[in-house]
């Protein structure tokens, strides 16, 4: 599991990158991946900010599926999609629904850039050549049920082929209310530092 981090520490990181032109003055997105890299389990973290001003932290994904790293040609026959860290995508995600199921941020603002993982050793990794463009990398949770008071899963399964996947539905109920009814949302993914 990622570690713990002050708002300072990951405001500081997030203002050092190459990409970084402001913060954003509306609600944004942090995404920090673990550099365990578990595969297939949920080890990733999100935060949501208004701002500068953090408001609640939840745990997810950043990495495709088990499914999607060793079957990869089923979803793109250039390999999983990796979205790559250490990076800014502003206006990258608009409310709207993912596959016409689920309340969700889409990739409808902004091209993103991954890499192609497709030596299906189950690990995501961010090596080779970019790819950059309009993938369908978005922001959902690990269920269609929206209202579901199941337990949180620890597996991702096929629910992540590059989409930025929570698995606390409670925490995502809360930022979609938050977040739905801007124009676009911001999203920043970090590696674990």
């Amino acid at each position: 599991m990622v570690k713990n981090y002050t708002d300072k520490q990951l405001l500081d990181r997030v203002k050092e990158l190459p990409n970084f032109k402001s913060i954003p003055n509306d609600y944004w997105i942090l995404g920090v991946r673990s550099s365990e890299d578990t595969p297939d389990t949920f080890d990733d973290k999100f935060y949501l900010y208004y701002g500068e001003k953090f408001v609640l932290v939840t745990s997810g994904t950043t990495n495709a599926g088990r499914g999607t790293l060793l079957e990869f040609e089923k979803i793109n026959k250039k390999g999983a999609a990796i979205i790559k860290s250490d990076n800014w995508y502003y206006g990258v995600w608009k409310y709207g629904s993912h596959r016409r199921r689920i309340e969700a941020l889409l990739q409808l603002g902004a091209q993103v850039e991954v890499f192609r993982d497709t030596n299906k050793d189950l690990k995501s990794d961010e090596t080779g050549k970019i790819d950059k463009g309009w993938f369908g990398i978005n922001f959902h949770p690990n269920t269609y049920d929206i209202e579901s008071t199941l337990p949180i899963k620890s597996k991702i399964g096929w629910w992540s082929a590059g989409c930025q996947v929570v698995n606390d539905l409670s925490k995502y109920r809360q930022i979609i209310r938050l977040t739905k009814t801007q124009a676009s949302v911001t999203y920043c993914l970090l590696k674990e530092f």
